[in-house]
């Protein structure tokens, strides 16, 4: 698969009558490069067609056929764009009215290059036995990469969160997000291996499909197996759990001088829960869960007192932490009947130019409003409460795309998860759909139920199964009240922690490494 032409035929001139032929050559894979940039974006939440993204891998290995380094780093490229560009609309919805495309485009065309990149290797690889092993490595290497550097990464639009409904889900109890890519990629490109492989030897079954066949049933067939291994019933009792979603306007910016609004509507939605508690509609929770920055936390606060004494029940609190010398966290805060304010997390994964701005210097050449900005307080601990009788883990919002929070949570002993988040800011978009697809699969990774608080929606309970529960509709004021299960049992996703994800970006280097040596030893050899 995508083995190169010999140097001879490349460097020899083309006739001028095959030119045309090379030009709509070139345009053809170009439109299957693109397309296939399509399919992978609609496999994703909120739509329910995860089978389309090892598809969609399968037309970008039948675009790199036969290319070099170049080609295929313009294929990749295209088929990132592209991607990215309707993944990420809700950026532009977001601030296109206040600073235009830039944003979109420019976050868009960083991410379409790792991808580049990550193809403009694969023709070292193609050489190698069972070449879509090595490809789909190089693919998820380029997701390690972008996932940590600039400014801690953006890990949005990984493969993996394309499997919420999918077979692949249970494989994240194995080995994260990372193993869940990887035979989402393998299985494209093993598809595409298998068509090659037909095309040239035509449609009557022959050897040679064999190790193409195997390479894309066996990610099939080993998520298939660990399905029974989930484990969803409740190991040490059950909690019931309230999500207060008090909703939000839908200002986009203008949000920044609406958070007294916010914090209004949640102490309503927080009433009307309690109303119906008391009328027996409901039951009472044992512990309430507010999104994320739902209200400030400057010291002594007698509504949120009077709200958890009401309820005669724990809450943990989304809350903009101001200390006195004016430094600010994104914190996570328990709040007590009868004691008020206790234990806090702060935010360990800031929003890079919303809750910091990273590279100030470079940032001014094309954000106006970096001066006007100042730096939350970074979290350095996991999010772990001793509350409601049990202890719960926390990640806030944008952190449920980073492997390492909710991982951190649940070693350090949680047997919940809570994600409160406020998506107010990107509109009736897709984005919140896309983050509850994150959470749904940490559920399964760490074998957890995972309870999502969100501003304005989408707010849900989320089994460990992945599967939901309960959940709200956007941009409306909701509660869900629902039992969730507490789980003590590690996954040996969990045990492993990041040595998955660093063993398959070493072998995707040592493959790039033994593709170089063998290119190397060709041309000696010529």
């Amino acid at each position: 698969m995508i083995a190169t032409a010999p140097e001879e035929a490349r460097t020899a001139p083309a006739p001028a009558g095959s030119r045309t032929r090379r030009t709509r050559h070139v345009l053809g894979r170009l439109a299957l490069a693109v397309a296939s940039g399509v399919v992978f974006y609609l496999s994703f939440a909120p739509r329910e067609l995860w089978w389309l993204a090892p598809l969609a891998f399968t037309g970008l290995g039948l675009a790199l056929h036969g290319r070099r380094a170049w080609g295929s780093a313009g294929y990749g490229f295209a088929f990132g764009l592209t991607f990215n560009l309707l993944h990420l609309r809700w950026i532009q919805d977001f601030l296109g009215e206040d600073f235009g495309p830039s944003p979109w485009l420019g976050l868009s065309a960083v991410l379409a290059a790792y991808i580049g990149a990550a193809c403009a290797l694969m023709p070292l690889v193609s050489r190698l036995p069972a070449p879509p092993v090595w490809m789909a490595l190089l693919f998820l290497l380029q997701e390690f990469a972008r996932s940590r550097w600039p400014a801690n990464g953006f890990p949005w639009g990984r493969a993996a969160f394309s499997q919420p409904e999918g077979a692949f889900l249970a494989l994240a109890s194995v080995g994260g997000a990372p193993l869940v890519g990887f035979a989402v990629v393998l299985t494209g490109f093993g598809l595409a291996w298998l068509l090659v492989r037909v095309r040239r030897d035509g449609p009557r079954p022959a050897r040679s499909w064999l190790a193409p066949a195997l390479t894309t049933l066996l990610p099939v067939c080993a998520a298939l197996a660990v399905w029974p291994t989930v484990g969803t019933g409740a190991q040490t009792g059950t909690r019931t759990v309230a999500v207060v979603q008090g909703n939000a306007p839908d200002l986009g910016l203008g949000l920044l001088g609406a958070r007294d609004v916010i914090r209004a509507n949640h102490l309503a939605e927080s009433d009307r829960l309690a109303a119906r508690v008391e009328a027996g509609e409901v039951p009472r929770p044992d512990l309430v869960v507010w999104p994320e920055t739902a209200t400030a936390a400057v010291g002594d606060d007698a509504a949120l007192d009077a709200m958890v004494d009401r309820f005669d029940a724990p809450a943990l609190l989304g809350v903009r932490y101001e200390y006195p010398d004016g430094a600010v966290e994104n914190a996570v805060a328990a709040w007590w009947p009868g004691q008020g304010q206790g234990e806090r997390y702060a935010k360990q994964e800031l929003v890079p130019f919303a809750e910091y701005v990273p590279m100030r210097t470079i940032a001014r050449w094309f954000t106006p409003f970096v001066d006007s900005t100042g730096d939350m307080r970074w979290g350095t601990e996991p999010g772990v409460f001793d509350i409601a009788g049990t202890r719960i883990g926390a990640a806030i919002c944008y952190e449920a795309a980073y492997d390492y929070v909710a991982r951190g949570a649940t070693r350090a002993g949680a047997r919940l998860l809570v994600v409160p988040t406020n998506n107010a800011w990107y509109g009736p978009g897709e984005m919140s759909y896309q983050q509850l697809a994150m959470s749904r699969l940490r559920a399964v990774e760490h074998g957890r139920a995972v309870v999502v608080a969100a501003t304005s929606g989408v707010s849900a309970i989320v089994r460990p199964d992945g599967s939901i529960e309960q959940e709200t509709g956007l941009f409306t004021a909701a509660s869900l009240v629902a039992d969730v299960p507490l789980r003590q049992e590690t996954t040996l996703a969990d045990r492993l922690g990041p040595w998955t994800e660093y063993v398959l970006a070493g072998a995707a280097l040592a493959a790039a490494a033994a593709g170089s040596v063998l290119r190397l030893r060709g041309r000696r050899a010529r």
